[in-house]
């Protein structure tokens, strides 16, 4: 009773003045979720247009599968309220499961079963009748490529397979908002690469919100339209790819070294052309707004300390950057 009370009342004193959810796919106000003492979700506020893939970038264990699975309603939320296609996902539950697709890192398949009866299965639980089910099974199949493995058992399938075949099941009653955690975790990269292209298919051939859970910088780079960047709970930056890499400058040096000097950050700071510079675990990064221009006085004021410079290259910022100039650390050194 406790949890219930009190996302009733964030919900009265949140939803005012704040985005009407019937005009978007997701709509997150003061959103948290608690275990125990450790706050999961720490207090999002987040909007998803109708259309549109949004992808929410971070480490494992900063929040992200959590996030899904209260706007899947797996999980309550302990304040603040989730809109998903118009509903209250702890007051209507049941309205938003029937309006969203969902694939979660673990697909969930009997491999017993051949991969068309597992979609046909998925249609009725849905309440298709047999007409609808034959009708959605091949458009999905449409969709999603399977090819001839669709009437084999799923045992035999790899698992970039199972993983499509999840999606396909996650897309058979036609929902407004697909929810993808992690969705090409563990796969090789042509898989991948098959993965990408059809959540690219369903964004613009159906106009599907999607959004996607990633830790993979590359796959938020390419599909999203807008990428969230979560940390311990938090949404620390949000906007397009380009917009987050472009806020911590136009080029990057960055220096692999060894050894140990503390006045090497002071000593690149008084630099003229240089912004800023992060130093961790043996890599210094410079932002500036000219790289080439400042790349021979960061190696002369790299040569003058007692480092040890094993590289020393110039390119443009990756998210991973945004989330190391946001956090102090990387992504990938996360251990959801």
């Amino acid at each position: 009773m406790p949890d219930a009370f009190q996302y009733q009342t964030g919900m009265a004193a949140l939803v005012a003045d704040e985005p009407d959810p019937s005009d978007h796919a997701v709509v997150m106000l003061g959103l948290v979720r608690r275990y125990g003492a450790l706050t999961a979700v720490d207090g999002i506020d987040l909007t998803v247009k109708r259309g549109e893939i949004y992808g929410f970038l971070g480490p494992n264990g900063a929040g992200k599968s959590t996030l899904v699975r209260i706007l899947c309603t797996l999980l309550r939320p302990h304040g603040g309220v989730a809109y998903v296609a118009g509903h209250d996902v702890a007051l209507e539950p049941q309205a938003v499961r029937l309006r969203i697709g969902v694939a979660l890192q673990e697909a969930a398949l009997d491999d017993r079963q051949s991969g068309r009866e597992l979609l046909a299965l998925q249609g009725r639980l849905y309440g298709l009748d047999r007409s609808q089910i034959r009708t959605r099974v091949a458009e999905v199949l449409d969709l999603v490529d399977i090819g001839r493995a669709i009437d084999r058992r799923i045992s035999t399938y790899s698992g970039g397979m199972k993983r499509r075949l999840d999606l396909a099941a996650a897309l058979i009653h036609n929902p407004e908002v697909l929810f993808l955690d992690e969705p090409t975790t563990g796969l090789d990269p042509m898989s991948r690469a098959t993965v990408w292209r059809e959540i690219r298919r369903l964004n613009s051939d159906l106009g599907m919100a999607i959004f996607l859970t990633t830790q993979y910088l590359d796959e938020a780079d390419v599909l999203a339209d807008r990428v969230g960047i979560i940390a311990q709970g938090r949404l620390v930056a949000e906007g397009t790819p380009e917009t987050l890499k472009r806020s911590i400058g136009k080029d990057l040096i960055v220096a692999e070294v060894g050894g140990s000097d503390p006045s090497v950050v002071r000593s690149l700071e008084n630099l003229r052309g240089v912004d800023a510079v992060t130093a961790d675990q043996g890599r210094i990064v410079v932002s500036t707004a000219n790289g080439p221009a400042e790349l021979s006085s960061v190696a002369i004021a790299l040569h003058n300390t007692t480092l040890e410079v094993k590289s020393l290259t110039l390119r443009t910022p990756t998210l991973d950057d945004v989330f190391m100039e946001l956090t102090g650390s990387h992504i990938s050194a996360g251990a959801s």
